[in-house]
């Protein structure tokens, strides 16, 4: 289906980044803290950063994000550099500008509201060259309707999943969970207390969007399509 193949694009290469062993810093020292307010009313726990001659903020950011390898959210940025999530966000959407570029084989992802470094997909060929080829998920029709369902419908049960798909998708949530593309994001509070499904940030990454608000919008022909295949799939007629 058309709307499936929005959902298809390349996943970004993840690699594993070093991270560096920083030096606790002693919050009982008097040269450690600072306590000082920012802009939009937080409380800074360190010193504010000061842009030097060699230093910038965009920079500092760069090797903060380089170093902890995972995504990273604002307010934990903020505090680190002593600095209000304000200036922090206009300071990540300038490097992540720079990193735009096409010298650069880096780019910066937003993963609403945390950020990480990432490879630029257009460098995958370049990059198994030398590192280990890594796994991609194998999503089968069946897998990735299962997982446009979760997506747009979440928070979701998978008896919700199979009243709307008309089959079971035991195997396809099971796999989804299997590749961190789906997480448990608690329980309905009704009798047996269901498990409801949703997306994770490896989500957003692998289908480069920022947040699930930027996932395309369905049509009714394509829902009409979606019901159709899950109808020929289980020969049986499909209420949703």
């Amino acid at each position: 289906m058309k709307w499936k193949n929005q959902m298809q694009e390349e996943n970004n290469i993840e690699t594993n980044v070093p991270k560096q062993n920083a030096e606790p810093i002693d919050a009982e020292s008097p040269d450690s803290t600072d306590n000082t307010t920012a802009e939009d009313g937080s409380q800074n726990s360190q010193p504010s950063f000061a842009e030097t001659e060699d230093t910038t903020l965009e920079g500092a950011l760069e090797a903060l994000l380089f170093a902890m390898g995972d995504s990273v959210e604002e307010s934990r940025l903020a505090a680190s550099l002593g600095r209000s999530v304000s200036e922090i966000k206009k300071a990540l959407r300038a490097l992540q500008e720079r990193l735009n570029r096409p010298e650069s084989g880096i780019q910066l992802l937003d993963l609403n509201g945390s950020w990480q470094l990432s490879t630029k997909k257009q460098y995958y060929d370049v990059l198994i060259t030398l590192a280990r080829h890594p796994k991609k998920p194998q999503l089968t029709d069946v897998i990735l309707e299962t997982l446009s369902i979760i997506a747009y419908k979440q928070p979701v049960t998978k008896a919700q999943i199979e009243q709307i798909r008309g089959v079971s998708s035991e195997h396809a949530v099971n796999k989804l969970l299997e590749y961190d593309l789906v997480q448990e994001l608690g329980r309905l509070n009704v009798p047996g207390r269901p498990i409801l499904l949703g997306t994770t940030e490896k989500f957003l990454r692998y289908f480069g969007v920022e947040s699930t608000k930027q996932l395309p919008e369905l049509s009714p022909g394509q829902i009409e399509d979606f019901k159709a295949e899950a109808e020929a799939e289980a020969d049986v007629h499909v209420d949703v």
